[in-house]
Parts: C-alpha cells; sequence; structure tokens
C-alpha cells in the first residue's frame, strides 16, 4: 500500500477547495449572466479590480481614472468545473482582440483582463492565451496580472440580468449574448444558479 506523500495529500486537498476566478471582458452584468448557473459555479459578484485606489464606486471607475476594470469575481468547485473551463467560456463570451472595448462599450474600465490567485491561474491563463490566440490568428489584447485587491460593485449591480431582464441594456446587449452562447452554455450547464455570500456595497 502507497501512502501519499504531504505534499500529495496537500496538493488534493488543494484541488478540493472551492476557489475563484477574476475575470474582466467588457460590462461585468454580461460576464456575471454567462457565468451564472454553470455547473461548479457557486457564487459570482460583479466588481472592480486590477486598478489603484482602494473602495471606488461606478462613477469613479467610469471615469477611467482608476485603473480599475469591470470584472466579475467567480467561486466554484474544482471538482465540477475547472479554471480551464471557466476560462474557455470567458473566450467565448467576449472579444479579446478589442483594445479597452466590447462593442459599444468604450474604455479602459471594459478591456479584457485575467487577474490570477496563484500560480498555477497564471500558467493555464498564459497558456490558454496562447491557445486562443493561436485558434482566431489574431492578436489577443488581453492583460494578464495578479490579483491584489477585489472591491464589489455596489448592491444594484449584483444579479443585474436576473433582476432587470426588461431593462434596454439587458434585452439589446445581454440576451443576444447569451442567445448566441447557448449551445456553447449548455454543453456544461445542468445547475441553477448559486447564490452568494458577498457583501456588496
Amino acid at each position: 500500500m502507497t501512502i501519499p506523500s504531504h505534499s500529495a495529500q496537500n496538493k488534493e486537498n488543494t484541488e478540493n477547495e472551492i476557489q475563484q476566478a477574476t475575470l474582466g471582458g467588457g460590462c461585468f452584468w454580461c460576464l456575471e449572466a454567462v457565468f451564472e448557473g454553470l455547473p461548479g459555479v457557486k457564487c459570482v459578484v460583479s466588481g472592480y479590480a486590477g486598478g489603484h485606489k482602494a473602495n471606488p464606486t461606478y462613477k469613479e471607475v467610469c471615469s477611467g481614472l482608476t485603473g480599475h476594470a469591470e470584472v466579475v469575481q467567480i467561486e466554484f468547485d474544482p471538482r465540477t468545473i475547472s479554471y480551464e473551463e471557466l476560462l474557455d467560456v470567458f473566450w467565448a463570451a467576449h472579444d479579446p482582440t478589442t483594445l479597452n472595448r466590447q462593442g459599444q462599450d468604450v474604455g479602459t474600465q471594459y478591456r479584457s483582463i485575467i487577474l490570477y490567485h496563484d500560480e498555477r491561474q497564471r500558467q493555464v491563463a498564459t497558456e490558454s492565451i496562447d491557445a486562443i490566440s493561436k485558434r482566431i490568428e489574431r492578436r489577443v489584447t488581453t492583460e494578464l496580472r495578479p490579483l491584489t485587491a477585489f472591491y464589489p460593485a455596489e448592491k444594484y449591480h449584483q444579479d443585474y440580468y436576473r433582476n432587470n431582464p426588461s431593462q434596454s441594456y439587458c434585452r439589446i446587449v445581454i440576451r443576444p449574448k447569451l442567445e448566441k452562447l447557448q449551445k456553447h452554455l449548455e454543453s456544461i450547464r445542468n445547475a441553477k444558479p448559486g447564490r452568494c455570500g458577498a457583501q456588496p456595497r
């Protein structure tokens, strides 16, 4: 009988723990709607990261002066959905080749960005960026950097699409995006949206 080493046990325990991913690719309302409901995703919180101002407001982030991007922070169970699979959905959900914009949303706050939580995420994200760049044969502008701080957005931004399905942005931008992604998402979606324990402002 082979007894696992202490390091192997630590690795196994880490892989079984609930983990986080922080991604930005345009308006956080869109990404939140995309990731909510994926099996293994426990929680999605819209917020701000990648900048220099502590506790920014939505208005400040929209000014472009804080350096922050609109992002979503995803809590997920790696036993059900891997970080690699989350990145596959991320690439399908936005255009990583447009610098500081997604469609009509223009500004550094809408840039494509991956904020990694540890060295493994950095390595996986680097390989994923290389792979998507080769697949689409275009330059990927996605920024890759360590997460230093995440600030949950104001309460009214959370679960925005779910709570405001008739709002014009939801009807004109988010719903068509979800419909376009339907087949891709249905291949892994079979769970109800998770509820979050975050405390947005």
